[in-house]
Parts: structure tokens; C-alpha cells; sequence
């Protein structure tokens, strides 16, 4: 699978994304750079975590309007796979990209604790690696992680099968509405989510379940 992880200034991620997924595709993914002008061509373009641009606005904001997401939007929208992670995923919601928005933690605090993911919709590509009610662990690290939508909004997604995870057993760390942990496009080739599976992929993280994620998309791919 022919990868690339896209970096804008204060993401701090990157390098968990790039070790997740060369050790789980077998090559290290193409790393683009925010004021780059090209994607090279590839089956999956991610944006991961961190604080872009410090987060100032609102988090996600300012990279959401970067010349690169022109770029994004164009090949998500000949098919191409996005995923967004953490503040990747504000990105994408910022851009349009997708559903909702991200909003301050009820708690107004920063959350950083493992939670219980709920397999929502395993019919796509990024979710293929797992069943429809499973119940996996995942890490979050997040400040404004509380999905919300307008109700008309949300009824389509929850319609459309759009809600890709969603948190568990009591575990919301954040308000999120209707427990949502992630989301796809309508065409399910785009999916933004707030927790970190690139972060628990193999023994020496505690658990492989963020691995099916990954190795679900190189099945996809091949």
C-alpha cells in the first residue's frame, strides 16, 4: 500500500503514524510537507495528530486552509482513502472534508487515557479488519475532542452508516454526541477519528487493536 502522511507545523504525531504504518505496509509512507505542491500517488493519504499551528483559532482551523487540502479534497474525491487522526481529524472536519464539528472536552480539560471503541461499521476499507459491535481499546489525547452536529446533520450520518466508532461501556472522555469516536464521508473513503490506533499496534504499546485498522487497508489495497 502506497502511502503519505501529510505534516503541517505543530502536528507531533507524524513520526508514530510514519513507524505504524512502514511496520505494518512493509514501506515507509511518502512524507509531504504543508507547503508542498504535489501528493505523490498513493491509496491512502493521512493527516495525523498534534496541535497545528497551536491550535489557535480553533484547533484545526488554519491548516484547513492550507493550499494541501485543495490537494486532499481533490483526491479524496477521485477515491483516494484519507484518514485523520486527533487533530487530523479537526482538520478534515474543518475543511469541509467532513460531518460536524470539534468542540472543547465537557470537561474543559485535556483528556490522555486509554478508552472502549465500539466497531460501529466495519462494511468499509478502514474498518474491514474488525466486526460491527466489537468493542476495542484505543488511546486518546485530546482537548477538543466533543463531536457535535446539528440535528438534521446528524440524523444523515447516523442515517448513512457514517458513524464509524463510537466510545463505550461509559468510557466517553469528552461529551462527544451519541458517544461518536469517528466519522466517514458520505462515500466512506474519507474517516476522521479522535483516537490514536497508530499508538496501540503491537506488545510493546499494551495491545495490537488500533493494528486491524491499518492492515485492514492494505488488504483493501492489494
Amino acid at each position: 500500500m502506497k502511502s503519505a502522511v501529510v505534516v503541517f507545523p505543530g502536528l507531533n504525531r507524524d513520526s508514530d503514524m510514519i513507524a505504524a504504518l512502514t511496520k505494518i505496509g512493509g514501506v515507509k509512507p511518502a512524507v509531504v510537507w504543508h507547503q508542498d505542491e504535489t501528493i505523490p500517488d498513493v491509496d491512502l493519504i493521512v493527516i495525523p495528530g498534534g496541535f497545528s499551528y497551536g491550535d489557535y483559532l480553533r484547533a484545526g482551523a488554519i491548516a484547513a486552509r492550507s493550499p494541501i487540502m485543495d490537494l486532499i479534497r481533490d483526491r479524496a474525491a477521485q477515491g483516494v482513502k484519507v484518514l485523520g487522526v486527533c487533530n487530523g481529524f479537526q482538520i478534515l472536519t474543518e475543511a469541509g472534508l467532513l460531518p460536524g464539528v470539534l468542540m472543547r472536552n465537557a470537561s474543559l480539560r485535556f483528556v490522555c487515557r486509554q478508552v472502549k471503541l465500539e466497531v460501529a461499521n466495519a462494511d468499509t476499507a478502514f474498518t474491514r479488519g474488525y466486526i460491527s459491535g466489537q468493542v476495542i481499546r484505543c488511546p486518546v489525547a485530546h482537548h477538543d475532542g466533543n463531536y457535535f452536529a446539528d440535528p438534521e446533520t446528524l440524523a444523515r450520518v447516523e442515517g448513512n452508516g457514517q458513524v464509524a466508532f463510537r466510545y463505550a461501556d461509559g468510557t466517553n472522555p469528552n461529551g462527544s454526541i451519541n458517544d461518536i469516536a469517528g466519522v466517514f464521508n458520505e462515500t466512506k473513503n474519507v474517516l476522521g477519528l479522535m483516537p490514536h490506533p497508530e499508538n496501540l499496534i503491537e506488545s510493546a504499546h499494551g495491545g495490537s487493536d488500533g493494528r486491524a485498522l491499518f492492515s485492514g487497508l492494505l488488504e483493501a489495497a492489494a
